[in-house]
C-alpha cells in the first residue's frame, strides 16, 4: 500500500491513529486516520518478547512504528494506538507490554491485547463472538455484548494445546520418517516433502533442520504440503487434518459454553495462516463439527489481514472516547476494510461466510 502524506497541521483534520499487528512470524503497523483512511502501512520481523525480552522486543517494534510514521509523513505521538500482539497470552504480559508501549511515547494513549483480537475484530463488528487462530499456534477468545470475554492460556501443550503450524510441519515429518524407517504405515507425505526441499528423504529434513543447514522456519512449508497431499486422499494427512479441525471446533465450543452462548445465533471468526488459507478439507471438518455442537454458529474466514482488525479495533477506541461519532465510525469501518481487501470480496466488508 502506497504511502499518502496529506498535511497533518490544519486543526481540523482527523485524529491520527497506529495499529500493530505483532505476529510470531511477521510484524504489521498500520498509520490511520480516524476517518478509516490508512496513510501508510510498514511490516518487519516477528514479535517475540518470550525470547527476547520485553523491553527488545519493543526496540524492534518501535523501529516499524517510526518506519510507518516516516512514510505516512506522521509525526509522533500520534492521538492513541492499539497493539494486537502474539505472545501476549496472559494478563500480566498484556500490562507488561502496555507499560513498555506507554514509556515510548509512540501515542497519547494505548491500548494491548492478544493479536487474537485482532481476529475477531476482522471478521466481525458483532457484540458476541468467537474466534479461533490456527497460524504458527493456535489460540481462542470470545466476547460477549455485557463484558464477559473466555480465554485460553495458550502456552502450548503444557495447557492442553494442540495444532497450528509448527504442530503440523511436526506431524508430516513425524509420520513421514515413521514410513520411510518402517515404523509406521505408508505415506505420501513423506516424497511429497522431500520433493518440496529437494531432498531424497523426509528423514534428510529433519536431519537438514537438526544441523541448521535448513531453516527451521521454512518448516511450515510444509503446511500446504500437507493440505494438497490431503486433498489428493491420502489416509495418514487426512487424519492429521481431521485433528486439526477437531481442536478448532473444540476451542470454539468450549469458548460458546463458557459464554452461555452455544445453543445462541453466534459469530465465530476463523483466521491465522493455515486457516486463512482455507484448506478444503480442514474447512470442511470444522464446519461439520461445527454443524453438530453449535448448529447456529456463523463461521466467517477473514478474508482482510489482522493489521486490518487491529486498525478497526483503533476507531473503535476513537468512538468510545468520543473522538468520532458512531456515524463517522461506520464511515470509517467502511473505509478502511476497503482499504484493506485484496480479494474479489472486496467490498463484501472484510470477511467471508462459511454456508
Amino acid at each position: 500500500m502506497g504511502a499518502v502524506t496529506p498535511p497533518r497541521e490544519s486543526p481540523d483534520a482527523a485524529p491520527v491513529l497506529l495499529a500493530v499487528d505483532a505476529g510470531n512470524s511477521k510484524t504489521d503497523v498500520a498509520v490511520l486516520l480516524a476517518d478509516g483512511t490508512v496513510l501508510a502501512t510498514a511490516r518487519g520481523s516477528g514479535f517475540g518478547p518470550q525470547h527476547r525480552g520485553v523491553p527488545a522486543a519493543v526496540d524492534g517494534l518501535g523501529r516499524i512504528v517510526a518506519k510507518a510514521a516516516a512514510k505516512a509523513g506522521v509525526r509522533l505521538p500520534v492521538h492513541h494506538l492499539t497493539a494486537c500482539a502474539a505472545n501476549a497470552d496472559l494478563p500480566v504480559e498484556e500490562r507488561r507490554l502496555r507499560a513498555e508501549v506507554d514509556g515510548r511515547g509512540w501515542a497519547h494513549t494505548a491500548a494491548v491485547t492478544n493479536d487474537t483480537f485482532a481476529v475477531l475484530r476482522s471478521c466481525t463488528s458483532a457484540a458476541d463472538a468467537v474466534a479461533v487462530v490456527c497460524g504458527a499456534g493456535i489460540n481462542c477468545v470470545g466476547r460477549t455484548s455485557d463484558g464477559r470475554t473466555a480465554r485460553f492460556p495458550a502456552l502450548g501443550r503444557t495447557t492442553g494445546d494442540w495444532g497450528g503450524g509448527a504442530w503440523l510441519f511436526e506431524e508430516v515429518l513425524w509420520w513421514s520418517v515413521r514410513a520411510e524407517d518402517g515404523r509406521g504405515p505408508a505415506t505420501a507425505l513423506a516424497r511429497a516433502a522431500a520433493g518440496h526441499f529437494g531432498r531424497a528423504q523426509a528423514t534428510d529434513i529433519a536431519v537438514d533442520a537438526h544441523l541448521g543447514t535448513l531453516p527451521w522456519h521454512r518448516l511450515h512449508e510444509l503446511v500446504p504440503v500437507l493440505c494438497a497431499v490431503a486433498e489428493a486422499g491420502d489416509e495418514v494427512a487426512l487424519r492429521i487434518l481431521d485433528r486439526q479441525a477437531e481442536e478448532v471446533a473444540v476451542l470454539a465450543t468450549a469458548a460458546l459454553t463458557r459464554l452461555g452462548r452455544l445453543d445462541r445465533a453466534t459469530d465465530v471468526a476463523l483466521g491465522g495462516g493455515v486457516l486463512a488459507a482455507r484448506p478444503p478439507h480442514l474447512l470442511r471438518g470444522v464446519r461439520t463439527r461445527m454443524a453438530a455442537r453449535a448448529p447456529r454458529a456463523r463461521l466467517i474466514v477473514a478474508i482482510v489481514p489482522p493489521i486490518a482488525g487491529a486498525a478497526l479495533l483503533a476507531l473503535d477506541h476513537a468512538a468510545e472516547a468520543g473522538t468520532i461519532t458512531r456515524q463517522a465510525h461506520a464511515a470509517a469501518e467502511t473505509r478502511l476494510r476497503a482499504a484493506f481487501s485484496d480479494s474479489p470480496e472486496r467490498g463484501q466488508g472484510g470477511r467471508r461466510t462459511l454456508a
